[in-house]
């Protein structure tokens, strides 16, 4: 079908300065077993087609679901009506930008596909783990899920280029919530955000201990069940990766979306306290900050060959000693600003035209060991996992909350503590990074949650990061 479909567009795409298709199919099946009762899976089966087009200085899109000959030929029609209504009055001469032209193959390395699994396999892993979460009567609700997406893209343009992109990403999470005397608590193995998912088969799995970490989640629980509120103050904090996960996001991939900075995006909490001027001299961090985007990590999240818009990704610093180096902008970002960026114009779907969004944004490891860390904390907090967050609409003023949190006292782990928070402004906060912790502490996580634009787009996302320890830091309880 891909192949008659490609001879229709190519027969059928006008003679204009560009013209692109980005063909999309989607297969996604979620499974859950909750107290031991599995539910009925969910199965989705999506595909379409995006079409790219660009004439007389301006840009036009249009999607479709019909993939017939006449469907093909009414979505260039629309797209090339678009882009004549907008041309001359666009923000840029779009017929100026060197659009990509790709050729290439993308494909996830898939050790032990779990397509190999039959549905009823499946299930018995997840009723296996969902029953070793439940290790004690104070284990009121316990539940244990897996969510598996194949996803098959290919990109053409009118001249000849061609790439495509085949993907298997894998999510897994376990939560258990306790309940005595009043108290309830929660506990994830990976967050509100399904931190832990990569791409690939079931290695994924191992990767995540999947099958045996219900207990672990279930015991940390009982442990907030019984533990202090985390007490208020000014003190360090040593924010683990599944934490740091969503601090990158939000206080650092957010605010470097190139069209954030440009003024065009301003939905979930849009725009940017970053303006153009600051790239290649602005103080982001600490000398210890180093930020990649990083498209080449065979099991992140987001990683991929080649972009939306057809840009080849490479790996690039966007903040290097500290320092801030480049935005997180495409092709048609990078043109209007004048700036170097990356291949980051994405979109969530054939139904949707690619915005500038992170993708997989990671801490490179430092030299500290972790006990090194704690070591050099007199008073702290280490927190991990994420539970709650806001930030402002120019993505400085922040406010996180952490599922769970251990003190540290005189350079020793202390007790367990509920409802750790903390606060501060992106552009103070990271200069406050005093130690980044080594490979040992790295982890790779990310989110299949990152929602932005209007008409909303929800996108995967990748972030890497080892432990970091942060100092003088305005930390909160649950009391607070």
């Amino acid at each position: 079908m891909d192949e008659r479909i490609e001879r229709d567009f190519l027969a059928a795409a006008p003679a204009v300065d560009f013209c692109a298709l980005r063909l999309v199919g989607e297969t996604s099946e979620q499974l859950t077993v909750r107290q031991n009762v599995a539910e009925p899976p969910r199965l989705s089966i999506d595909g379409g087609a995006m079409v790219t087009l660009i004439e007389r200085g301006g840009l036009g899109y249009a999607a479709t679901s019909d993939l017939s000959p006449a469907g093909l030929r009414d979505a260039l029609e629309r797209a090339r009506r678009y882009a004549q209504l907008g041309g001359g009055r666009s923000v840029v001469d779009y017929s100026g930008i060197a659009m990509p032209r790709p050729q290439g193959r993308y494909a996830s390395t898939v050790h032990d596909d779990i397509g190999g699994l039959s549905l009823a396999d499946r299930y018995a892993l997840l009723t296996d783990v969902s029953r070793a979460t439940k290790v004690d009567a104070r284990i009121v609700d316990w539940d244990a899920s897996l969510w598996h997406t194949r996803s098959e893209q290919r990109y053409l343009t009118a001249d000849g280029a061609r790439a495509e992109q085949h993907f298997d990403y894998l999510v897994s999470s376990i939560s258990a919530t306790a309940h005595a005397d009043g108290q309830t608590q929660s506990r994830s193995s990976a967050g509100r955000y399904n931190g832990f998912c990569q791409q690939g088969g079931l290695q994924v799995l191992d990767h995540a201990h999947f099958r045996d970490d219900g207990a672990r989640v279930a015991d940390e629980a009982l442990q907030l069940l019984a533990a202090p509120n985390c007490p208020s103050g000014r003190m360090d904090v040593l924010l683990m990766p599944d934490q740091m996960m969503l601090q990158i996001h939000e206080s650092i991939g957010h605010p470097l979306e190139l069209d954030r900075i440009l003024g065009d995006e301003r939905n979930f909490a849009g725009t940017s306290f970053v303006t153009s001027e600051m790239f290649g001299s602005y103080r982001y961090g600490s000398p210890l900050l180093d930020v990649t985007f990083d498209p080449d990590r065979a099991e992140q999240f987001a990683s991929y060959a080649f972009d939306d818009d057809g840009s080849p990704a490479q790996r690039e610093y966007i903040i290097r000693a500290g320092l801030l180096l480049r935005p997180l902008g495409g092709a048609i970002s990078q043109a209007r600003a004048g700036l170097p960026g990356v291949a980051n114009s994405r979109a969530c779907s054939w139904n949707r035209p690619p915005i500038d969004r992170m993708a997989n944004l990671n801490i490179e490891p430092g030299e500290a060991a972790l006990q090194d860390m704690i070591a050099s904390i007199e008073l702290g907090v280490m927190m991990r996992t994420n539970s709650s967050w806001s930030i402002d609409d120019s993505r400085n003023k922040f406010q996180f909350g952490c599922e769970y949190g251990r003190m540290i006292r005189d350079g020793q782990l202390a007790e367990v503590v509920k409802n750790p928070n903390y606060r501060g402004i992106s552009a103070t906060f990271w200069r406050s990074l005093a130690m980044v912790g080594d490979r040992t502490t790295f982890e790779v996580m990310g989110t299949p949650f990152c929602g932005k634009g209007e008409p909303a787009q929800v996108i995967r996302v990748g972030h890497a990061s080892p432990a970091c320890k942060f100092v003088d830091v305005d930390v909160f309880g649950g009391e607070a």
